[in-house]
């Protein structure tokens, strides 16, 4: 073609002037080579004369790697996993494609690859080339090329390149539903891209790599975050340089989310991906393969470290089918999830399995929701803690391209057709896995969509709520609270998400004089009923809790812990208030003999006795605890380093221990009820060859002696 061009032009080119000459033969040439670069270059001995060694390992590699592809595209046709098989094909084609990169053939099994692949936005260059080097290379090229024009948004186009497919493979009838779907899917895009939702979708870059991280799982309170992640760990490779998949955790602080850390105890050498954090903080729902199959286990947070996972029951991970995808319905009693059916052909479908008792914790048979599932895979699940909203995603009908995300609602007991939640939350590559904060303002989500890091990553979606004259607000109490928890419970704009509006309930148990972690037992009360609601305990070692409460109620809170005096106090949610955080910190007082703890804010002038004013705050608990528990009878000692005299040490002791008295008999404490007693240096709690082990000695205590 390049030849014919030159003899058009060439009659022209006896009368051009010399300095156009040179100008018409840069744009011949450049055209020419345009064309050149266009040409298909055949995988055949005689194209490669002067390299037949290079040209037998690469026709090995497009060998071996067809071996894959093939089983693969099987796969895929049965709406069934490709596995590791387009990855191994892949390692194969790109060796075959740094020797020849011009055969259209080629370049269309890579692109085929990455558009089965996580990391999809490469597959548009290559499907564009094999297009341009070989349109007729393959029955299925007008069906990818078609894709790689949906992924780059030509809508019209690709719907174009899907109708020339149906019409040239004659074959497709049993795919028909495949071209069918890919065409509703350009029609979905161009109409929901024409109405976006009003919403933020934002690359969390601080949670992010270039490996897949999805799977994201939120805290109620927005303060937390569980994920999956394949990025390097301490575990072997697979046998295409992939790791296994992780679940890591990251806490929002300072406006910025921490670098992720793994959860030790649930991780394994396959793959262990999170899929539903509870509303309390307390469980995890997750998937892993274990003897070749894939089941939902569950895991516990005690203290600081969570428990080894226990597979659920028979009826959710099921020994004759792969469960994933799991989450906890909003009321606690069942377990919503995905599984294959190898009497069906659509897939992964959604299940939910629900507690007889929550004693026994015996689940029921599983039951589907024929409702909810389409002719494709049907994905992460996700239940909004109104119990009333479901998101699922799903590669079914009303998609954009690959999964979307999608809300169901329960009417009247039944869970209604899901709907698209609409661009640009999803996009035509795969966006799934849903998980919100209580308030419905921040949602998290996983996409592949084009410039991202690479493979899956995590996205913020901010929804902006309904329009509204704008207002100024000089912070975000929900997120702000995981820094800065908020002293005056203001009520925030509610946004339009959900029906339901809930207030979080998030703090901890402390002791009221060391601060201290303390592990308490937890009842919520809807006062006008009575009904006690909600029991729980808190971290036992942090005092940590969190949960969420429908507004409108006047709650009551009952503190108990053993050793502690009772707590107990109410606070009130107006009816129809909007989305709300309270944070409270529970002081506990320690009433149990033979309790000991040091003052560490009472402060002496150096070698004398008299309390400094830094001291009342220390003191003036210390007086609130004996007044609020009269039958307390206390004990109250100093003590010094080893610097210096004995004797000396001993009085100065004594006279600091008689100080402390002597201010709590002017608050009004009874002195029959405290003893003063000085140790000197008889009693170190630490070595006093250091300067930090001699500050840690002079201290003053006090030990409950009588109850």
């Amino acid at each position: 073609m390049g030849q014919k061009l030159v003899k058009i032009i060439t009659p022209e080119i006896a009368a051009t002037k010399p300095t156009e000459m040179r100008a018409l033969t840069i744009i011949i040439a450049t055209l020419t080579l345009g064309f050149a670069q266009a040409q298909d270059v055949e995988f055949k001995a005689s194209n490669f004369k002067d390299d037949k060694e290079g040209f037998k390992k690469a026709t090995d590699n497009i060998k071996a790697g067809d071996e894959f592809f093939e089983l693969a595209n099987t796969a895929i046709f049965e709406v069934k996993s490709p596995g590791l098989n387009y990855a191994k094909a892949l390692k194969h084609y790109l060796k075959a494609q740094d020797f020849n990169p011009k055969n259209g053939l080629l370049n269309f099994k890579i692109g085929v690859c990455y558009a089965n692949s996580a990391d999809r936005e490469p597959c548009i260059k290559y499907l564009m080339d094999a297009y341009k080097l070989d349109p007729a290379c393959d029955p299925f090229m007008n069906f990818y090329y078609g894709y790689a024009l949906q992924l780059s948004g030509k809508y019209s186009e690709a719907i174009k390149a899907y109708k020339t497919f149906e019409a040239e493979y004659k074959k497709a009838d049993n795919f028909s539903k495949f071209v069918t779907k890919r065409e509703k899917e350009c029609s979905v895009a161009q109409e929901l891209e024409g109405n976006p939702v009003r919403a933020w979708v934002d690359n969390i870059t601080e949670l992010n790599s270039e490996f897949n991280d999805h799977g994201p799982s939120v805290s109620t309170d927005g303060g937390e975050l569980i994920m999956t992640s394949n990025r390097p760990n301490d575990h072997s490779p697979n046998e295409v340089g992939g790791y296994d998949d992780d679940i890591y955790m990251s806490t929002y602080s300072d406006g910025k989310w921490s670098p992720l850390k793994s959860v030790k105890g649930v991780n394994t050498s396959e793959d262990d991906v999170s899929n539903n954090l509870s509303y309390d903080g307390t469980k995890l729902l997750m998937h892993r393969v274990e003897d070749g199959q894939t089941d939902i286990f569950e895991s516990e947070l005690k203290g600081f470290d969570w428990t080894a996972p226990r597979k659920l029951p028979v009826q959710i991970s099921s020994s004759r089918a792969n469960e994933v995808y799991a989450s906890y319905s909003a009321d606690g009693w069942s377990i919503y999830f995905n599984r294959d059916n190898a009497n069906r052909s659509n897939g992964f479908e959604v299940m939910y399995s629900s507690m007889q008792s929550k004693i026994r914790k015996d689940y029921g048979a599983a039951q589907m929701i024929s409702t909810v599932n389409s002719k494709f895979n049907e994905g992460p699940i996700y239940v909004h803690l109104d119990g009333e909203t479901m998101y699922i995603a799903s590669q079914g009908s009303g998609s954009m391209g690959g999964y979307d995300i999608f809300v169901s609602k329960n009417i009247n007991g039944t869970w209604s057709k899901p709907e698209n939640l609409g661009y640009p939350i999803n996009t035509p590559y795969d966006d799934f896995y849903f998980s919100a904060t209580a308030n419905g303002k921040y949602a998290y989500i996983s996409s592949n969509r084009a410039g991202g890091q690479g493979g899956y990553d995590i996205y913020k979606v901010t929804f902006w709520g309904p329009e509204k004259t704008p207002a100024m607000t000089t912070e975000d109490y929900l997120l702000a609270s995981i820094v800065n928890p908020i002293k005056d419970n203001a009520i925030e704009n509610t946004v339009d998400v959900n029906r339901k509006s809930f207030t979080v309930f998030k703090g901890k148990t402390i002791d009221h004089m060391t601060k201290k972690a303390v592990e308490s037992d937890i009842e919520i009360t809807d006062n006008a009923s009575g009904k006690i609601i909600e029991t729980f305990t808190t971290n036992s070692a942090t005092g940590k809790f969190i949960l969420t409460l429908p507004s409108g109620k006047n709650y009551g809170i009952a503190v108990k812990a053993e050793g502690y005096l009772f707590h107990s106090e109410n606070f009130d949610i107006p009816k129809g208030a909007a989305d709300n955080l309270v944070s409270k910190v529970i002081e506990l007082k320690n009433i149990a003999v033979g309790s000991k703890i040091a003052l560490r804010n009472i402060f002496f002038d150096t070698g004398k006795s008299t309390l400094r004013s830094e001291s009342n705050t220390e003191l003036d608990r210390l007086v609130k605890l004996l007044k609020d528990v009269p039958s307390l009878e206390v004990e109250i000692s100093g003590h010094t380093d080893n610097t210096g005299s004995a004797k000396l040490n001993e009085g100065l002791s004594q006279d600091r221990a008689q100080a402390v008295v002597n201010y709590l008999k002017g608050k009004g404490i009874a002195s029959n009820r405290m003893t003063a007693k000085g140790y000197g240096p008889s009693r170190p709690v630490a070595a006093n060859n250091t300067a930090a082990g001699r500050q840690e000695n002079r201290r003053t205590e006090f030990e409950i002696i009588a109850n």
